[in-house]
């Protein structure tokens, strides 16, 4: 008899235990009675059901993210580039999602994944490299959550946002040696024009430093020519003032100094009337 009733107590509290299930914060549930749905929308909290026959099946309702490989996609002009991205989902509704992918969250990413790729394979498609990098990222984000969005309503998921990480050149493609090239090509030009603007420079320096010396050797030699004169001046004076007291002297030193030029030369030959002007005080000692 004891034992006939300890096992009616197993059994009530296991029929008790199968009457009710938790919701914790952060999910929701639906209710399921024979594979079928019979009610959903359940709050966190205690809640009760039909033990053997109704089976609760939860879910987690917080966002919920899908990381995504790089990929290579092709541009319009043709050229490759590996993209990478993540997408922000949550599960909408509750049927939808169980009928669906049975509730399965990998299920569901594997399903989000390839509509997420194709549009976005579509975007890159239509754009070239550099408005893909340039401004048209925030654009193809914001059309690719639409598109989601419309292509998994069905599924009972809500693409909340999508974000494109990265945008890199394949090693193994050709548009790395294309950006090298132009790359090359821009610092060539740059390198040409400041080697084209260091020569005007030195043209106009060497130039203003040229008109300079021109100007300082024509202002010395104004300034010799002006002292030369001063001094010629001078000496006229000075010559002037010893013939005056002295002419007889002053017209025999005069014709020392003719000497002493006409006979600088050596083995030079002069030839003169001995009766010469030139020749008087070597004529008449007197």
């Amino acid at each position: 008899m004891r034992f006939v009733s300890l096992v009616i107590a197993l059994v009530a509290v296991l029929i008790a235990s199968n009457s009710a299930f938790v919701v914790n914060e952060g999910q929701t549930a639906i209710l399921l009675q024979f594979g079928r749905i019979v009610q959903t929308g359940f709050t966190p909290g205690l809640h009760f059901k039909l033990p053997l026959i109704q089976q609760a099946q939860r879910f987690d309702k917080r966002v919920l993210t899908l990381d995504s490989a790089p990929e290579r996609y092709l541009t319009s002009e043709k050229k490759d580039v590996n993209i990478d991205f993540f997408v922000k989902w949550r599960i909408a509704d509750p049927s939808k999602f169980y009928v669906t992918v049975a509730g399965d969250e990998n299920r569901a990413q594997q399903r989000v994944g390839p509509i997420v790729k194709e549009g976005l394979r579509t975007a890159v498609n239509s754009r070239t490299l550099q408005e893909l990098v340039s401004g048209g990222r925030a654009d193809v984000t914001q059309h690719l959550v639409s598109e989601a969005n419309r292509a998994t309503q069905s599924l009972g998921i809500e693409v909340i946002d999508l974000r494109i990480k990265r945008i890199d050149l394949p090693e193994d493609g050709t548009v790395i040696g294309s950006v090298y090239e132009r790359m090359r090509s821009e610092r060539k030009k740059v390198a040409s024009q400041l080697r084209a603007e260091g020569a005007e420079a030195s043209k106009t320096i060497k130039a203003d430093a040229d008109r300079q010396v021109q100007v300082i050797n024509a202002e010395a030699y104004r300034d010799a020519e002006k002292i030369r004169g001063e001094g010629d001046a001078t000496a006229s004076q000075t010559y002037a003032a010893a013939y005056g007291k002295n002419p007889d002297f002053f017209a025999f030193y005069r014709s020392l100094e003719a000497y002493r030029e006409a006979f600088a030369t050596p083995n030079g030959m002069l030839v003169l009337d001995p009766k010469s002007e030139f020749l008087r005080y070597l004529q008449d000692s007197k």
